[in-house]
């Protein structure tokens, strides 16, 4: 029996793994006592140890041939090819024509030493990855409000206390159910406040006086922000002296929201001005006399203002005097497994490891000196995801681009245009246990090692850093990221020192954090393995930081900014024709990410065995659709006119009085012509370079009964 954590969620679950008696049986897993998942686990982390025994299991190279056709290879003939198409690209294009693509699933030392890779054996800038579709909007607005950006810069645990829980844009009942019961307390006070344009499962556990749903208009989530903030200020119900003393930029914040009085925001959003004031009263008083926290998701953070929508959350968290108080605080919950963990040690664009900025001359010092080559030698700053996908195979941009962890055919926005980026590819490496929607586009598939066939550290939604272990033994042909790095750096005759084993590599990434936001170098596989519990930043000697701000905040003057944020005029579905939507998407129970895990575990795809369209019975009515027929849908702008070669989705209709008239909801689990990613839009906030994934709008039209 080995201890270790979920494969998937941020929530990362304690959990032991049992071997099975032969190798085709399936592991025993049971969950483990720990903060934050109490012993708990939800259906996916149940059946988890399902996939390391999949019949689908990749478990040898696979190179494509002239036929288009995967065929088995030897791993020597494989890297050989990988680095041969490494060196072309780049002789003929140059250093940038190679580009990486990581993931928030991979542990962080497999994420420190991508990055490295990648600026040291490849030399090139272009790398980034899947989080950048996930908390990247959180955790620009964090680092300009706080100056670090960890999720939650508070143990999960302290949710116990509280008696007002904020949740906004968060399905944490479906994406992670073991976290709904840290918000016990919360709905025993009746003080659990959901804001989401659908009542999802966890808009549903404010029912029977357990709290309040407040379902604003789609991406009118700043402007209801705005007008919380406002409440606050007009009634006297802000913190003036944690304002005075902890904050800068309250006045043009004042005069951003003076605005957005109660009655104009019921006019944007819906919302009824006296829920709205109810909301900030409530909010007020339980951050004065009670215990406070103010929470937010994907829901208002995928957008292209995604950035000044958490702003403004921020904000209100400070007007209520709340990060780094006894009273409360507010944090991000993160999605991915390792989505903590895997931005902070270089697989971002604009990273270097320890979350040091790439731009800064002393970081590049620092991890340059850690590596043992010249500062100079070091690429500035890269693409983030959207802009990089979009340079896939064009005359300046990535020829070569190698895959890890992600599944960008279906999880990337406007994926038709995705697929035919990666088909435009000189050579496309992806790393996989499975073949996925990207793998199946690749040139060269590389098999890798699963969760429980690995050793490790993952990072969770708090910052603490926790320890995966190894419990089963892999598949013969599968290796480990480490491992291929190493080679292909071998083969590359690349300078610095590429381990394998991930203690050493552990050992540097603390060496190369050392200074940094996230400091790792007080971390080590041993006080892990002695049960500590360490947060970052965790210099060396020190306990670690489970809580972050009770001082002061990261900034050199130890305040937190107010950033003043205004509203664009709110996106209406109605000024088009009739069966115009806002669409909005997401997961479901048995959904995790792009379904390459959870689409093959049997128990799972039964339940959710296709995508289905949530629709309002009113306007499906007056459409002629109904439950369970199939339907189209398009981009509204798309509709007009001929659709001959546009994307678009086919699916089922499912009436469902949980989502608004003016809404539908599809999620983006699934692949081929119900991929809900074909519909949504490219388009980039400013600062995270997050994609708008939540409000396109569409049209939809019956098809009939039968699949057309």
């Amino acid at each position: 029996m080995t201890a270790t954590h979920c494969p998937y969620c941020a929530l990362q679950c304690a959990m032991t793994v049992t071997p099975a008696p032969s190798p085709t049986a399936v592991a025993e897993v049971a969950g483990r006592e720990f903060p934050t998942n109490r012993g708990g686990l939800c259906r996916k982390g149940w059946t988890s140890a399902e996939l390391l025994v999949h019949p689908e299991r990749v478990t040898e190279p696979l190179l494509r041939t002239d036929d288009g056709e995967l065929v088995a290879v030897g791993w020597d003939v494989a890297l050989a090819r990988v680095a041969a198409e490494i060196r072309r690209a780049q002789a003929e294009h140059g250093k940038d024509a190679v580009g990486v693509f990581g993931g928030g699933g991979l542990t962080n030392e497999k994420a420190y030493l991508l990055g490295k890779f990648a600026r040291v054996a490849l030399g090139t800038s272009r790398i980034d990855y899947n989080g950048r579709f996930c908390m990247s909007s959180a955790a620009a607005a964090a680092n300009r409000a706080f100056g670090i950006d960890r999720g939650l810069p508070f143990p999960l645990e302290d949710l116990a206390a509280a008696d007002t829980v904020l949740m906004l844009g968060s399905n944490a009942a479906d994406t992670m159910p073991p976290f709904v019961q840290h918000l016990a307390g919360a709905r025993e006070a009746g003080g659990l406040i959901v804001v989401d344009p659908r009542r999802s499962a966890t808009a549903a556990l404010t029912a029977d006086g357990a709290g309040l749903h407040l379902q604003p208009a789609p991406h009118t989530d700043l402007v209801l922000l705005l007008g919380l903030a406002h409440v606050v200020l007009a009634e006297g119900l802000a913190h003036e002296r944690y304002l005075e003393e902890r904050t800068i930029g309250l006045a043009p914040v004042a005069r951003s929201v003076a605005q957005w009085w109660p009655e104009r925001v019921q006019a944007a959003t819906g919302v009824p001005a006296p829920l709205l004031r109810q909301t900030a009263h409530r909010l007020a008083e339980s951050a004065r006399a009670g215990s406070c926290y103010i929470l937010t998701g994907r829901g208002i953070e995928q957008h292209a203002d995604g950035t000044d929508t958490v702003t403004a959350a921020i904000n209100l968290a400070l007007l209520l005097g709340l990060p780094g108080s006894a009273h409360g605080g507010f944090g991000t919950l993160t999605g991915q497994g390792n989505g903590q963990g895997g931005r902070e040690h270089g697989q971002k664009a604009d990273q270097l490891p320890g979350y040091r900025k790439i731009t800064d001359p002393a970081a590049r010092a620092h991890v340059a000196r850690v590596w043992g080559v010249p500062e100079a030698s070091l690429p500035g700053p890269g693409l983030p995801a959207v802009e990089l996908l979009a340079s896939l195979g064009t005359d300046d941009g990535v020829r070569c681009l190698l895959v890890h962890g992600a599944n960008v055919a279906v999880s990337a926005p406007d994926a038709a245009a995705v697929r035919e980026r990666l088909r435009a590819l000189d050579f496309l490496v992806v790393c996989d246990a499975f073949l996925s929607e990207t793998a199946m586009e690749a040139d060269l598939v590389l098999p890798v090692l699963q969760w429980a066939e690995e050793e490790g550290t993952m990072t969770n939604l708090e910052g603490r850093v926790l320890r995966r272990r190894g419990a089963v033994q892999p598949p013969p042909g599968a290796r480990s990221e480490l491992w291929i790095m190493n080679r292909i750096a071998a083969l590359l005759d690349a300078p610095s020192r590429f381990p394998e084993d991930p203690r050493e590599v552990f050992e540097e990434l603390r060496a190369a954090s050392a200074g940094g936001p996230a400091d790792y170098s007080g971390v080590t596989y041993e006080r892990l393995d002695a049960g500590e519990a360490l947060h970052w930043p965790c210099p060396q000697g020190s306990p670690g930081t489970p809580r972050l701000f009770t001082d002061r905040f990261a900034h050199p003057d130890g305040r937190a900014r107010m950033i003043p944020v205004r509203a664009g005029a709110p996106v209406t579905a109605s000024e088009s024709r009739p069966g115009t939507f806002h669409l909005a998407t997401g997961r479901l129970l048995e959904h995790y990410q792009s379904g390459a895990q959870t689409r093959r575990v049997a128990s799972l795809a039964a339940a959710q065995p296709e995508a289905r369209l949530a629709i309002h019975p009113g306007p499906a009515a007056r459409l002629g659709i109904d439950d369970g027929a199939w339907v189209r849908v398009r981009r509204a702008a798309e509709a007009r006119g001929s659709s001959a070669g546009l994307p678009e989705v086919l699916c089922r209709a499912e009436l469902a009085t949980a989502v608004r008239p003016d809404t539908v909801f599809l999620p983006f689990h699934f692949p081929g012509t119900g991929s809900a990613n074909l519909l949504t839009h490219a388009s980039q906030d400013p600062f995270s370079g997050m994609p708008e994934f939540k409000t396109t709008r569409v049209v939809v039209e019956p098809c009939g009964k039968e699949q057309p």
